[in-house]
């Protein structure tokens, strides 16, 4: 009989102590309802400071297709689903599922994409047909959608986000990219291989409140654009090049003036200032993105790692 391939599930969880029973609750139906596979559930605790953890950690205990992975502090989202991605290849995953743990990506679309991946897609994206958030936030991840896309140098698809499936393949050329920002949809898209989509009705939160402030969105934003694309070190060039022209056709003006003899009126404060603000805004700019980039490179340069793993079974102190 044919070994049933190693499906494991990723879940960064954070502070998620109200809606982690009901995840683990509907996980534990999925996996019984699908016998052809072989299910492991990697809940990566990224830093929490309710109960998940101890949570997770009885769950476990329970079930041996649960396994806990905490991590020593809060490092983020992508931090703390780079350290599910290293569990999954370090033991063996056929394929890895990746999604969050508020309940917004149904699990009940799990079985959807494995099916598709058996289909022969190594890649496969859970692509939003429509999604229950309202107000400001809703506004927000619109215009970034609609944004995004026409910005980076790779295309990545609209509306999709970390839910979805990545095959051996994939995982393995992840596990090769070691950049500190990170942004895993970008990610996705860079590494190609076959790919399809499943549509799906992206759900509100199960319970509590969002644990992604606007602060951290507005930074994951900032590390796909300035990850994915060039475009705004060329806009400064464009940008350089425009003014410079712009200057040279004036001054190129005042001198064919002088020398026709026609009289120039002088030139007054308030254009003074205007220009000399101008041109300094632009160039605050200019450093500002200098500044996005060469960080990012600053932070590639020290080399410190993304996460860091608390020990299963933590070493007895020294006598």
């Amino acid at each position: 009989m044919p070994v049933p391939p190693l499906v494991a599930i990723v879940i960064p969880v954070f502070n998620e102590e109200a809606v982690l029973p009901a995840l683990l609750t509907r996980l534990t139906a999925i996996f019984a309802a699908q016998p052809d596979c072989t299910w492991r559930a990697l809940l990566v605790d990224d830093g929490s400071r309710d109960r998940s953890a101890d949570l997770a950690r009885a769950q476990t205990a329970g079930d041996a297709r649960f396994e806990l992975v905490e991590l020593s502090r809060n490092f983020g989202f992508q931090s703390a689903l780079a350290a599910g991605l290293a569990r999954a290849h370090a033991i063996a995953a056929d394929a890895v599922v990746t999604m969050d743990s508020d309940l917004q990506d149904p699990p009940e679309l799990i079985p959807q994409l494995v099916a598709a991946w058996r289909g022969g897609a190594e890649v496969v994206r859970a692509t939003r047909r429509s999604r229950a958030e309202r107000g400001l936030r809703r506004a927000g991840f619109d215009l970034f959608h609609a944004v995004f896309g026409q910005l980076i140098d790779y295309p990545i698809e609209p509306n999709t986000g970390t839910f979805g499936l990545i095959g051996r393949h994939a995982l393995a050329a992840f596990q090769q990219m070691p950049e500190r920002h990170r942004f895993f949809p970008g990610l996705r898209a860079w590494v190609g291989f076959p790919s399809t989509d499943v549509l799906y009705d992206r759900q509100e939160r199960a319970a509590g409140q969002p644990q992604q402030s606007f602060g951290r969105l507005m930074r994951y934003a900032l590390d796909g654009l300035f990850s994915f694309s060039y475009l705004p070190l060329r806009v400064l060039t464009y940008a350089g090049f425009v003014i410079s022209g712009l200057g040279f056709a004036l001054a190129l003006f005042f001198v064919v003036r002088r020398l026709l003899g026609i009289e120039i009126a002088q030139v007054g404060f308030t254009t003074l200032i205007t220009v000399v603000t101008f041109l300094g805004g632009v160039q605050l700019i200019g450093i500002g993105v200098l500044g996005e980039y060469l960080g990012r490179i600053y932070d590639e340069v020290k080399q410190r790692p993304v996460y860091l793993v608390k020990p299963t079974h933590p070493e007895s102190p020294p006598r």
